[in-house]
């Protein structure tokens, strides 16, 4: 194979990680040309509605998984946490690279921490997860759903929009932005979503000359983490718009996995956390889930 064609969405984080996977294919296959195939989705168009309003961040994939099936495109690149339980037949994900920075950053124009803020302080996200865990810690803060690309939702907060916002580590780190204040909001008071700070590559899973040039890429601590933080996703439902929080981490041969399901205002809340041997991450993610089942995760759920 001498070319591959990679979909990706049209942001520039978006392009970023495209970009940043076709430097790794051809770091290690020299003569491999590979092509950006931009596309636009419908959650990057639609930005006046909440994402479970219109059908949850799987809005972000669609245009690209279906550019995959009709075989105009090889590859695509996502952000891992955007990426629903379960996919469509005939696709797979492939490979997963190596996971960056998995926190989420509090930022405000003054660098005032979330504990110090005003009673009715504005804060902008569109993220359940990141909301019920923000008013579980300081209830005296109000939420403002915001929603567009990483530059959009800092310039809400550069001009006074709100007085606050919580982005994503990685994304930041990805486009070298400029922070003059950085509050990382870290377990156990906040936990990030599952799969936060991993790119993974989507191919057809009949394609074995596409997946055989991806394999260098793959990260096996990183497939390991997320293999147990995914499972925990699939089985409450599958469904990213759920404000559940889960974060997995390797310590030799051990993998721990905690996890979080708040109702959106905060007000109930479950945390089950556990450990395993590596090779059954996929069987402790199922083990957690069934924790949170028991403590009353259905009722959040069927609330929403």
């Amino acid at each position: 194979m001498k070319r591959i064609r990679i979909a990706t969405r049209q942001s520039a984080l978006a392009l970023w990680q495209s970009e940043h996977v076709a430097e790794q294919l051809r770091a290690h296959h020299p003569d491999l040309q590979t092509e950006l195939v931009p596309l636009s989705t419908r959650g990057d168009e639609v930005l006046d509605r909440s994402l479970a309003e219109i059908g949850g961040k799987g809005l972000f994939l669609k245009e690209l998984e279906v550019a995959l099936l009709q075989s105009r495109a090889d590859i695509a690149v996502h952000s891992l946490k955007d990426v629903p339980a379960e996919g469509p037949d005939g696709l797979a994900l492939s490979i997963v690279l190596a996971r960056a920075n998995w926190a989420d950053w509090w930022l405000t124009r003054d660098g005032c921490a979330p504990e110090n803020m005003p009673a009715g302080a504005t804060v902008g996200t569109s993220s359940l997860r990141r909301q019920a865990q923000l008013l579980r810690a300081w209830p005296q803060l109000r939420v403002v759903p915001i929603r567009g690309n990483v530059q959009t939702r800092l310039d809400k907060m550069l001009s006074g929009e709100v007085d606050a916002v919580i982005l994503a580590a990685a994304g930041l780190e990805r486009l070298d932005m400029k922070l003059d204040h950085i509050h990382p909001l870290l377990p156990p008071a906040f936990i990030p979503a599952p799969g936060q700070g991993v790119i993974v590559v989507q191919s057809r899973a009949n394609d074995r000359a596409i997946q055989g040039l991806l394999e260098p890429l793959d990260c096996s601590d990183t497939h390991t983490q997320v293999r147990a933080e995914r499972a925990v996703v699939a089985e409450l439902g599958g469904d990213c718009r759920m404000p559940l929080a889960a974060h997995a981490r390797i310590n030799d041969d051990q993998v721990s996995l905690r996890a979080r399901l708040c109702s959106p205002d905060g007000r109930e809340c479950i945390d089950a956390e556990g450990s395993a041997p590596v090779e059954g991450a996929e069987a402790l993610g199922r083990r957690i889930a069934g924790e949170l089942v028991r403590g009353g995760a259905r009722q959040i759920l069927s609330a929403l």
